[in-house]
C-alpha cells in the first residue's frame, strides 16, 4: 500500500506543473516520462536481488528510499529539482514489485494464485487512491508538497517495521521447489517464446492504458472545465473502485483462467472509454470514468498470475524482473508519445488512440499458448 502511494501523483499534478512552472504539456509529461526510465534501469538488478537477498531487507530498502525521496521532493523549488526527487522515489518501486511478487507465489496455493494476487493488487490500490484524494485535499488547503510530507513519516517508520519482521523469511524458494510447478521447459527457461509473446501483447495494451491514466485529469480540466482539485477527486475515485476490480480480476482469473480473464477485462476497457469519449455532464463523466478504472486495475491479477505461471520458481525474480522492465519501457515513452499526438491534434484524441492499442494488445494475446491450471469449476 505504502509505495504505490505516490504512484499517480506526479500525473494528477501535471495541470499544476504546467501552470506554476510556465510549462507545455510536453515538458510536463517528463515528470512521468524521466521516473519511469529510472524504474527501467532498474528492473534487471532488482530481479537479480530479489533471487539472492531476503525480502525483508529489500522491502526495507524500499520503503526508506520512498520515505526520503518524498521528503525531496517537497523541498524542490524548480522543475527539473522536482523531475530528479521524483525520479529517486520511483527506485523504490522495482524493489518491492519484483521482490514481493516472487514471495507472493512461493507462499500461495496455485489454484489459489490469482486471488492472492487480486488481494495484493487491492491494497496496492488503495495506496494510490490515498494518495491521490490526500493531494486532492492538499491542494485546497496548504499546497501540493505537503501530501508528500504527510506520507514520508510512516513509510520509514513501517520499513523499519519490515526489517524486524521474521515473518517474510519463513518460506524459501528452496522450500517451495519441489511442490511449484516448473510449466515450460525449454533451453532458456526464463526468457522463451510464450514468455515474449506475453510481453508484446501487454506492452501494446500498456500503450492504450497509459496514455489515458496519464492525460484523464488533463481532459477533465481542458476540456470538460472541471477544477483542478474536482478532476484530482474523479480520478482519485476510479482509483478505489480499483480495489474492487482487482479482487474481481483475482476471482475471474480462478473462475476462467487467466488468459480469459485477462481478455475478457481489456475489452471491458475499451468499451468503457468508447463510452467516455461521448459524455460531458460531470456525473455521467465520473460514472463512466469509474467503468473503466474497474476494468483498467483489474486486469493486474491475472497479468501476474500469467508471469507465475510461465516462469520457472527459481529464476521467477529474474521472470517478474523482464516482465517490469518491458512494462516500465513502454510506460517510460507512451507520455511523451501521447503528449505528442495530443499537441497534433486535440487532448480527444486520447480515446480512439488508446482503444487501437487496448484492441491490438488483445488480439496479440490470443496468440498465447501455455497451460493454464488455476481454473476452477464453477
Amino acid at each position: 500500500m505504502f509505495v504505490e502511494v505516490f504512484y499517480l501523483t506526479q500525473v494528477a499534478l501535471i495541470p499544476v506543473i504546467v501552470r506554476e512552472f510556465q510549462l507545455s504539456l510536453l515538458e510536463a509529461s517528463l515528470v512521468a516520462t524521466v521516473p519511469s526510465l529510472v524504474a527501467l534501469l532498474m528492473n534487471i538488478p532488482s530481479g537479480l536481488l530479489a533471487d539472492r537477498v531476503s525480502v525483508n531487507r529489500l522491502l526495507c530498502l524500499s520503503m526508506t528510499i520512498e520515505g526520503l525521496s518524498a521528503l525531496l521532493v517537497s523541498q524542490t523549488g524548480n522543475f527539473w529539482s522536482l523531475v530528479v526527487a521524483l525520479s529517486l522515489m520511483r527506485i523504490a518501486s522495482p524493489l518491492y514489485h519484483i521482490s514481493g511478487l516472487s514471495q507472493i507465489t512461493r507462499i500461495a496455493k496455485r489454484e489459489d494464485l490469482s486471488m492472492a494476487m487480486g488481494f495484493h493488487n487491492a491494497l496496492g490500490n488503495l495506496g494510490t487512491g490515498a494518495g491521490v484524494i490526500s493531494l486532492a485535499i492538499f491542494l485546497s488547503i496548504l499546497g501540493w508538497r505537503w501530501v508528500y510530507v504527510l506520507w514520508a513519516v510512516p513509510m520509514l517508520i513501517w520499513g523499519v517495521t519490515l526489517l524486524m519482521s521474521s515473518q517474510l523469511e519463513r518460506t524459501t524458494p528452496e522450500k517451495t521447489r519441489a511442490t511449484s510447478p516448473n510449466l515450460l521447459k525449454s533451453p532458456s527457461p526464463v526468457l522463451n517464446s510464450v514468455l515474449l509473446i506475453f510481453l508484446i501483447a501487454i506492452g501494446i495494451r500498456e500503450v492504450g492504458s497509459t496514455s489515458v491514466s496519464t492525460f484523464m485529469t488533463t481532459y477533465l480540466v481542458s476540456a470538460k472545465n472541471v477544477s483542478e482539485s474536482t478532476a484530482d477527486l474523479i480520478f482519485g475515485s476510479g482509483i478505489f473502485v480499483g480495489i474492487v476490480g482487482s479482487l474481481a480480476g483475482g476471482y475471474m482469473g480462478v473462475r476462467v483462467g487467466a488468459k480469459k480473464a485477462l481478455s475478457l477485462l481489456i475489452l471491458g476497457s475499451m468499451v468503457s472509454l468508447s463510452i467516455l469519449a461521448y459524455l460531458s455532464e460531470a456525473y455521467s463523466l465520473t460514472f463512466a470514468f469509474l467503468l473503466y478504472a474497474f476494468f483498467s486495475y483489474a486486469v493486474w491479477s491475472p497479468m501476474g498470475t500469467i508471469v507465475a505461471d510461465i516462469t520457472p520458481p527459481k529464476s521467477r525474480g529474474l521472470g517478474y524482473s523482464i516482465y517490469f522492465f518491458a512494462e516500465s519501457l513502454i510506460v517510460s515513452i507512451t507520455p511523451v508519445l501521447a503528449a505528442g499526438v495530443i499537441e497534433l491534434f486535440e487532448i480527444w484524441i486520447i480515446f480512439p488512440f488508446s482503444i487501437a492499442f487496448l484492441l491490438a494488445g488483445t488480439i496479440v494475446l490470443q496468440l498465447l499458448h501455455y497451460p493454464d491450471k488455476g481454473r476452477r469449476p464453477l
